[in-house]
């Protein structure tokens, strides 16, 4: 005899039901609507404090590998030295670990990326909470105060209960650590001291394939449309903006296409023909960046955004 699945009772489908509207509203929480500089409106989730520590502990990790390397590679070198030599080692590696220690987060993260190998495994990036473009200064801000929230910290719990500290300046100093360390949990936002001073957030970044409706965007869609730009016009913007107008053409509102519309023609100097739909010359834009892009690329040229005067 075939098995019947048991009907719920009402009490359960309540249960269920209440259960399943409050992770919709904890998801919900968790977007941030963001508006770019060319007018399009785009919607981010922002990463939770356990995303972000696991993401710190897989970065920890790889720096710890990182220095260990570089200890090994010195004490190598400098053990025919003698002890001598693994004196000068030890004051070399330390100058390393110093330079690992701060820089290995802005490296990954002043990249076009902008995420480390840790949070990269997340899928998170940093990102302006303006919705800006991400500037070096931004990142050298907010990872130069990890030092002040992380292993300034740090060395300090390490050092407590040591000769002539009293009581009260143990206590002070944990309750300085623990406000740091868990000052992403005290906002909405879930944000560290050097976000809130950078202007800076973490969100997720995954991994999205070209849609087939845009992928449509061919060079026969565009000779269809009679739509051709100049390189002169191409050139204005990069890969930054074709993934900014990819997010427009799959998820944004009519009012949002026109407004990007208007936005990009003004900057090309485009005067719209008539029969012209914002939706037909966004895409015959698009097919149009997307392909001198990958041409440039071909030849070595990779301009990032609209920023990058060296293509």
């Amino acid at each position: 005899m075939a098995d019947t699945a048991t009907p719920l009772s009402a009490p359960e489908r309540q249960r269920r039901h209440a259960v399943r509207v409050k992770t919709q509203t904890a998801e919900q929480k968790r977007i941030r609507k963001m508006v770019t500089p060319e007018g399009a409106v785009l919607n981010f989730k922002i990463s939770t404090f356990s995303e972000r520590m696991g993401a710190f502990i897989i970065d920890i990790i790889f720096q710890f590998l990182i220095i260990i390397g570089i200890v090994l590679v010195i004490g190598f070198i400098a053990s025919p030295f003698g002890f001598n030599g693994w004196q000068v080692a030890g004051a070399i590696a330390t100058v390393l670990i110093f330079f690992v220690r701060n820089f290995y987060f802005i490296f990954f993260e002043i990249g076009r990326k902008a995420a480390t190998p840790g949070k990269r495994m997340l899928g998170l990036r940093v990102a302006t909470r303006n919705g800006g473009q991400l500037k070096a200064n931004a990142i050298i801000a907010r990872n130069f105060l990890r030092e002040l929230e992380f292993w300034l910290p740090l060395s300090a719990l390490f050092g407590l209960g040591g000769t002539g500290v009293s009581g009260w300046i143990s206590l002070l100093i944990f309750a300085w650590c623990m406000i740091f360390v868990f000052f992403p949990l005290f906002n909405k936002d879930k944000m560290r001291v050097g976000d809130l001073v950078a202007g800076t957030i973490v969100i997720h970044s995954p991994k999205v394939q070209l849609l087939k409706d845009i992928a449509s965007a061919t060079p026969h869609a565009v000779k269809q449309s009679g739509i051709i730009f100049t390189p002169a016009q191409l050139d204005i913007y990069g890969i930054h903006e074709l993934h900014v107008l990819e997010d427009v053409l799959r998820q944004s509102t009519p009012d949002i296409k026109r407004n990007v519309a208007n936005r990009i023609a003004t900057k090309i100097g485009w005067v719209p023909e008539p029969g012209q739909t914002d939706i037909l010359f966004l895409e015959a834009f698009y097919g149009g960046l997307r392909k001198h892009l990958e041409q440039g690329m071909l030849f070595g040229k990779k301009k990032v955004d609209k920023y990058d005067f060296s293509y």
